[in-house]
């Protein structure tokens, strides 16, 4: 054969074996990617949980700290892009798990006092693909994170009213 026949081959199977060289470089980025953001939301709702479980019900710092932003930021995470505090769902459950209707009310039965778990959850976080051929998001499993209930942000004193703990 002519070597200078042959000199274009070269080039073409460099071609094909180079794209698929990056398809799976860039493959390996993105699983780390994603192993990276499924354990920063699994972290995201057992911080979540822990704060709720700790701090004053009413509280509105409470999703802000956990989606990893200082107590006085609001909007999206500063660690993970499209993570917002609407993305959480914080209920408390009583004794049987099942969702106490109102948590805010300190006086009654089925209130305040019936809470005895924090749960936050996470539900359809979209992963955004960034693979340059094979581009598209993948929705990721529900995130769930199951507390019992602490202080919820009070300490009583002997023969005094429930004080707030500030968070």
């Amino acid at each position: 054969m002519n070597m200078h026949r042959m000199r274009g081959v070269y080039v073409v199977e460099f071609a094909v074996i180079g794209l698929l060289l990056f398809i799976l470089l860039f493959a390996v980025l993105e699983m780390g990617r994603l192993y990276f953001t499924v354990n920063a939301l699994n972290e995201t709702v057992r911080r979540g949980a822990r704060l709720a479980a700790v701090c004053d019900i009413r509280d509105p710092r409470i999703l802000r700290r956990a989606i990893f932003n200082a107590a006085t930021d609001s909007g999206a995470s500063s660690l993970i892009g499209s993570l917002d505090t609407a993305d959480l769902t914080l209920t408390y459950l009583d004794e049987n798990g099942a969702t106490v209707a109102s948590p805010d009310d300190l006086s009654g039965a089925t209130g305040f006092r019936a809470i005895r778990f924090v749960q936050l959850r996470l539900q359809n976080f979209s992963f955004d693909l960034l693979i340059p051929v094979l581009g598209g998001s993948i929705t990721l499993q529900e995130f769930r994170s199951t507390f019992p209930r602490e202080s919820l942000g009070r300490h009583a004193e002997a023969d005094a009213l429930p004080e707030i703990t500030p968070c």
